[in-house]
């Protein structure tokens, strides 16, 4: 009878994590525990504590710090994989999971499964001949070294790349690899696993490729599991039902997806999403429930394809599944802070980002070239941002991997900050109150077009009131909306004042808050 070693890579929600591993061990399988380092440690002492009593319950030997897109990904997989190999010698297979993750299936069912079919299940594409990256970087995911995280550290990570490109700086791909690309939600075969293991004692050489490729955890254990096992042993696919929007982006799952995903050819789901209780606690019930009458349809995938192409006309899972503008999660908090003056907005953004770990985004719409990752083409242009405003954000949550967020916006967005404001999530709005002068005023009508270099003064005379009308109307607007937990930074207020205001804002202690409120040169034009 097949036992599972079940490989969990977590950083968040300690309460949820035990209870994942108390419903995934109370049928007799194993658990193998990495907390990401960066989480606090009361986080982990709390599960380590917490699961203390339970001998199916192991945990990494090391914790590291991860990051997206980095090595230390597979490094804390194989840290718990070795831990799961030596203390549960009689786990038949090992199975890497996400807190992200629920059973589809009883333990009943995937035990079956797995002793009728004695193969491994990884997805393992050609890297070179599929479509499986569908944009950005290929090629250069390999063959330049990689050293800097693109998400924490973008501006090291690109000087990095464009340095080697520019005098030819390459590498070569080990010789006797061919490199393959997939999900890393695999299931392996204990001797596979040990085979790894072993591998990765002998190839330094190998080891070395890996750690300074970019996104390893798409190539590292399918190129490694096509290299060591015998292609007729090998399923390509994941055991685990996951799907991707048009954007690139995890499809989410919430209670009314119960029957289809019981209904998938998969033994897990991914995403499963926080706000979902009643789908987590029927799921959290189903594995010990010893039920094996499922009926598969595997509908689910082709289902999502027709819906969202008709667009949502139907009411069967009501307009959380489908819907691109969907909410951008209950637990999360948009902090918005809106500012006539892009600069000074701006500097305070620049600000937030040094003295904070809160990812803040520049004017997303309303500058063409803000800076920003690639999500499959949504951010492409200013219309886009525009119309799926809430698909945009919430893919921004998940590409920093964060529940807090700061974006700037002209005060003229009125309408964007009600669609917000609108959403199940937390939203915060911080108004920046500049003084305006004649000068910056008239360079105003000049950068929006009201205004030329051979504008008369007297042109520029009747202009001004004008001007200055319509920005305190805007001023004027944000303030009837009576928004909730609206607070306003004041160019005529002193350093005490605005910290109390950001402290508010952003939750920040005193001394962090008055760090932003002397920002340097903040409100010069």
């Amino acid at each position: 009878m097949a036992k599972i070693a079940f490989i969990l890579l977590c950083h968040k929600d300690p309460d949820a994590i035990i209870q994942q591993a108390q419903q995934l061990t109370a049928v007799g399988d194993f658990i193998a525990i990495h907390f990401d380092a960066r989480a606090p440690l009361e986080a982990f002492e709390k599960i380590r504590t917490s699961l203390a009593d339970n001998p199916n319950v192991a945990f990494a030997k090391k914790r590291i710090k991860c990051g997206w897109g980095e090595w230390s990904l597979v490094q804390a997989t194989l840290y718990a994989v070795e831990a799961a190999a030596d203390a549960f010698p009689r786990a038949t297979h090992f199975y890497m999971v996400s807190g992200d993750c629920m059973a589809i299936k009883s333990a009943k069912y995937a035990h079956k499964f797995l002793d009728d079919n004695d193969v491994d299940y990884v997805e393992s594409f050609d890297y070179f001949e599929s479509e499986w990256i569908k944009t950005g970087f290929k090629e250069e995911r390999l063959i330049y070294r990689h050293f800097f995280n693109e998400r924490t550290q973008k501006r090291r990570f690109y000087w990095s790349f464009w340095f080697q490109r520019k005098f030819g700086i390459t590498r070569e791909v080990p010789t006797d690899l061919q490199v393959m690309i997939g999900s890393q939600w695999w299931v392996l075969r204990r001797r596979t696993i040990e085979w790894i293991l072993d591998f990765t004692k002998k190839r330094k050489d190998v080891m070395r490729f890996f750690k300074t490729t970019w996104i390893p955890d798409e190539t590292f254990f399918q190129t490694i599991v096509r290299h060591l096992v015998p292609g007729n042993e090998i399923q390509t696919r994941t055991m685990t039902f996951l799907m991707f929007t048009d954007y690139g982006m995890p499809v989410t799952f919430y209670n009314d997806h119960y029957d289809l995903l019981l209904s998938q050819d998969s033994l897990f789901a991914r995403k499963i999403s926080p706000e979902a209780k009643e789908l987590k606690e029927r799921l959290g019930k189903l594995y010990a429930s010893g039920r094996d009458d499922f009926k598969i349809s595997n509908e689910g995938r082709g289902l999502f394809k027709f819906l969202t192409g008709r667009g949502r006309i139907g009411r069967r899972f009501t307009s959380r599944f489908w819907e691109t503008e969907s909410s951008l999660g209950r637990e999360r908090e948009l902090l918005i802070v809106a500012c006539k003056k892009w600069h000074v907005a701006k500097r305070l953004l620049t600000s937030i980002r040094e003295h904070t770990d809160v990812p803040a985004i520049d004017y997303i719409f309303n500058e063409e070239d803000t800076p920003l990752p690639d999500l499959g083409g949504i951010q492409s242009n200013l219309g886009k941002r525009t119309r799926h405003r809430r698909a945009l954000v919430r893919m921004l949550f998940d590409y920093y991997d964060t529940n807090r967020l700061v974006i700037s916006m002209d005060t003229a967005n009125l309408d964007l900050m009600q669609d917000f404001f609108s959403d199940r999530s937390s939203t915060r709005l911080l108004e920046i109150d500049c003084n305006m002068t004649d000068d910056y005023l008239v360079g105003h009508a000049r950068r929006v077009g009201l205004a030329g270099d051979q504008t008369s003064d007297e042109t520029l005379e009747q202009l001004l009131p004008t001007i200055r009308y319509d920005i305190l109307f805007d001023s004027d607007r944000i303030r009837d909306s009576g928004f909730e937990n609206y607070v306003r930074l004041r160019e005529s207020a002193s350093p005490q004042e605005n910290a109390t205001a950001l402290a508010r804002f952003l939750s920040l202690d005193d001394e962090t808050a008055r760090k932003l409120a002397e920002t340097p040169y903040l409100f010069v034009d």
